[in-house]
Formats: C-alpha cells, sequence, structure tokens
C-alpha cells in the first residue's frame, strides 16, 4: 500500500474516532436511518428514552414504532427521503411527552439523492406544558374580561335609561322656565357623559380580550378611502368643533385586512389627533399609505401638542394618559398595537413636543388559511 493509501485510511480512521465520540457524548436522541429505513445506529439518550438496545442495530424502522411510542414516523422518514426536504414537527408520543422531531436527509451530493435520513428528538415537554398552563390563564383572563364587560352592561344599560328621563324632565321643567332647574340639567350632562365613557370603556375591554386571546378575525379586500369615511362621519361633530382639516394621500388604496380592526385603528389615531391639538392651532391630520415590500405603510401625522421624548416608551402601555384634561381611556394606543402586531405588522411614533406627532404603521396584508 502506498504512502497516500494509508493517509487515507488513518484520516477515515481519525473521523470514525471523532463521530463515534461525538455520539457518545451527545445529550439528544438521533437515530441513523438507512434509505431502506433500517435502523443503523443511534446515540446513547435514544436508548434511555426509547428504551433501545444493541439487539435494534439492523433492524427495520417499522418494528420501532412501538418504542417511539409515534404511528407516523415511518411515513415521514419515506416523505424526506423522496423530497430531500427537512420534516420538523412538534409530536406529542404515546406516553404523553413532547418532543421537537426534525428528520434530516442524508444526502449523496455527487447523485443528488438521499441515502437515509438523520432524526433528533429535542424534549419540550416541560416547555409545552408551561404553554399549557398560559393557555389555561390567558383564557381565564379573557372570560373574566367577558363576564365583566356583560355583567356590567346591563346595569349601565339602566342607567342610561334613568338619564334620558332625567334630561327630558329637565327639559319641560326647562320650557317651563324653572330657574331652579338649571343644576339638574348640569347633573343630567354629566351623568351622560360619564355612561358613555363607561360605555367606551366596556367596549374596549371586550376588544383587548379578542385580541389577546388570538381571535381570528375575517380579512377582506378593505379600501382605506372608505374606511377613512365612516371614521370621519363617526367623529364629524369633534371635526367640526375643532376646525380640523383631513388630507388623504392614498400611494395604496386597499388591503387585505380586517375592516373592524383597521376602523379601530384610524379611528383611535383620528381621535387622538384631534383631542390633543394644540392651542389656538386647529388640527391639521395628513393620513399616507405606501407600499413597502411585503407591507403597506400607513402613516397619522398631525400638528398638535407632540408628546415629550421621555413620555414616547410609555404611549403604548394600558391606561396611559399624560393629560387628564383631555377625553380618553388610556387604551386605544395599545390596542392598536396589539391589532398591528398580532397581524405581523408593526407600529413607531415620531413627536416633538409642541410641533406635533406621527405614528407610522407597518401593516401586514392578512393571507386567509386555504
Amino acid at each position: 500500500m502506498n504512502m497516500n493509501g494509508s493517509k487515507t485510511i488513518q484520516q477515515l480512521i481519525e473521523l470514525n474516532d471523532e463521530l463515534e465520540n461525538y455520539f457518545r457524548n451527545t445529550i439528544i436522541p438521533q437515530l441513523f436511518v438507512d434509505a431502506n429505513l433500517i435502523l443503523r445506529k443511534f446515540t446513547p439518550p435514544a436508548m434511555k428514552q426509547f428504551s433501545f438496545t444493541p439487539e435494534h442495530i439492523g433492524r427495520p424502522m417499522q418494528e420501532m414504532v412501538n418504542h417511539i411510542r409515534y404511528s407516523t414516523i415511518v411515513e415521514n422518514i419515506n416523505s424526506v427521503i423522496e423530497s430531500g426536504e427537512i420534516f420538523e414537527k412538534e409530536i406529542q408520543t404515546t406516553d404523553r411527552r413532547w418532543f421537537q422531531m426534525n428528520i434530516i436527509p442524508y444526502l449523496i451530493k455527487k447523485e443528488n439523492r438521499a441515502n437515509g435520513v438523520i432524526i433528533t428528538f429535542v424534549d419540550i415537554t416541560d416547555r409545552m406544558k408551561v404553554l399549557k398552563q398560559l393557555e389555561k390563564l390567558n383564557a381565564s383572563h379573557e372570560t373574566f374580561i367577558y363576564a365583566v364587560s356583560h355583567d356590567l352592561k346591563a346595569p349601565l344599560a339602566n342607567i342610561e335609561g334613568l338619564v334620558e328621563q332625567l334630561k327630558v324632565t329637565s327639559a319641560e321643567l326647562m320650557a317651563n322656565c324653572d330657574e331652579d332647574n338649571h343644576e339638574q340639567e348640569m347633573i343630567a350632562k354629566m351623568l351622560d357623559s360619564s355612561v358613555n365613557r363607561m360605555r367606551t370603556i366596556l367596549n374596549e375591554l371586550s376588544e383587548i380580550a379578542k385580541i389577546e386571546g388570538n381571535y381570528k378575525e375575517i380579512a377582506e379586500t378593505v379600501s382605506f378611502e372608505a374606511i377613512l369615511n365612516e371614521v370621519e362621519l363617526t367623529i364629524k361633530d369633534r371635526i367640526v368643533n375643532s376646525n380640523a382639516s383631513i388630507t388623504y394621500e392614498l400611494g395604496v388604496a386597499t388591503i387585505e385586512t380586517s375592516p373592524k380592526n383597521l376602523r379601530s385603528i384610524l379611528y383611535n389615531l383620528l381621535s387622538n389627533a384631534i383631542n390633543y391639538q394644540a392651542p389656538g392651532r386647529p388640527p391639521e391630520i395628513v393620513v399616507k399609505t405606501e407600499e413597502k415590500e411585503e407591507y403597506v405603510m400607513l402613516s397619522v401625522k398631525d400638528n398638535g401638542l407632540g408628546i415629550a421624548e421621555d413620555k414616547i416608551d410609555l404611549l403604548f402601555a394600558p391606561y396611559t394618559r399624560f393629560t387628564k384634561d383631555r377625553e380618553g381611556t388610556g387604551i386605544g394606543l395599545y390596542l392598536i398595537k396589539k391589532l398591528v402586531e398580532n397581524t405581523g405588522g408593526s407600529i413607531s411614533v415620531n413627536s416633538k413636543l409642541n410641533h406635533g406627532t406621527e405614528f407610522v404603521i407597518y401593516l401586514k396584508p392578512i393571507v386567509q388559511e386555504s
């Protein structure tokens, strides 16, 4: 044998020793299966996890199904060998343990085909238990919010009815020129305002429960201009009273999304732009849309009070309000952030105190699952 041959053999021996050392010391259960679905090798953790013994080497994988306790593993291996693509899946075995299973094709480069697979199992049982607990806690949280909002709506409706009666009585007394009725009329207006505020809070609590529970909205092709027109109609009184002007620059006309969610986003942003107008300066609001790769960029810019730099990080926290003399519940921006992020988008703020604020939202169109 020549020197080159001896050197090649020595290199192969060293490589095999390195592989054997890896097999002995890895903490991950791994199986090596050839193209004929014969178990050729496994790591020591597989012996403990799946009760394998050296006698199992060289036997068909079909006989190993009961050991692995996952019924479709043979079908999964065949699929990987045929396609040459990695298969990844979180599986639960019949003994109720969870694994992240990866089936990786062992490719022969020269022939561009799979000559078998390497299967790894990472135990994620503890992680899945935590996720289940979080899901249960979230469901309880959602149920509590729905229960509170539902149970409060009935007495709130009664209060609304009483306020309406009080307003009618006040109007009748005013018609009779009863000067003592001014205080009663003022109380009726304050009650009416408080009831409307409570109604808004209850509705927003319901929205929080939905979006935190990953509530699936049905998407459709939505026109930005149509939604903006709806929102403007809803806040028409505030637009007129503040002498606000709203300009559209719609580079993108439509988007696949939930019309309800888009309406909520624009309602909150336009309402805030008017509520936080600068003294002596009518609100000037510009709404823009642009295509940005896989997103639609939506921006709402105003010339209002602006936000101090040290407060911007707190802006999207629930119930955050920087001024008490403006209408609002402190939930709106929190809702917007959740709605945007739940569909893979993002939101940011550019603002300068006394010079206005711009909200920039990257909306990701919703792709409906078939």
